[in-house]
């Protein structure tokens, strides 16, 4: 499946960041909320996935709701995976960033068909 990984979008003075994977058919859209000085070392605090088709419709989860908040054991394991895509060896091309792009991608996916409905 092809997709397009854009990676920490906002605006300026913001503590939310939006992460956005597209694929064929549809869009996944993860909006993270960090905490403490964003210019120094700041805390992921939140992550929330809403999926969308392609002309920007939400699509439902299975019970009804139009997002998905990450907790827990998810939550833990999304952290390091932006822990990894932020990092400077990532930035700098000192691990590949492929496989590191296609771990958070997977994760992602794996959410995905864990709470929404596929047709």
């Amino acid at each position: 499946m092809n997709y397009k990984l854009v990676l920490n979008t906002k605006s300026e003075t913001s503590n939310i960041y939006y992460n956005t994977i597209t694929f064929d058919t549809f869009k996944i859209n993860i909006i993270d909320r960090y905490k403490g000085i964003m210019s120094r070392n700041p805390i992921l605090c939140d992550s929330i996935l809403k999926v969308r088709t392609l002309d920007d419709q939400l699509i439902k989860t299975r019970e009804g709701n139009s997002r998905v908040k990450l907790k827990g054991e998810d939550l833990e394991k999304y952290k390091n995976l932006m822990e990894i895509l932020n990092s400077y060896q990532y930035k700098n091309k000192l691990i590949r960033q492929k496989e590191a792009d296609e771990d958070y991608v997977h994760f992602v996916i794996r959410i995905y068909i864990d709470n929404y409905q596929i047709n």
